[in-house]
């Protein structure tokens, strides 16, 4: 089964977000991660938005997810994420097939 990962981030130190976004997507291309939505002028339909940018990424499963987020290319680059943004919310959920 599918698994989605959601993320909701407000950048605080662009720069230095911008290395982290580097070796992100060296992680997700190795790992074959299906990155379906990257968003920085999100648009509320209801409530407000309390996030600057909001990710989408799609997993063959919840395997092919552990095995990217645990992976070390990706671990590396958490404390970048960290230093140079607040992260509300990085969850996964479980598609529908």
């Amino acid at each position: 089964m599918s698994i989605y990962l959601m993320v909701g981030i407000n950048i605080q130190n662009p720069g230095l977000y911008e290395e982290y976004v580097r070796q992100a997507m060296v992680s997700l291309e190795k790992y074959k991660v299906e990155l379906l939505a990257v968003c920085d002028t999100p648009v509320a339909q209801e409530g407000t938005s309390p996030f600057g940018r909001y990710v989408l990424a799609k997993f063959a499963d919840q395997a092919a997810f552990d095995a990217w987020y645990h992976s070390s290319e990706y671990q590396t680059a958490i404390p970048l994420r960290h230093a140079a943004a607040e992260t509300g919310f990085f969850v996964t959920v479980e598609g529908l097939s």
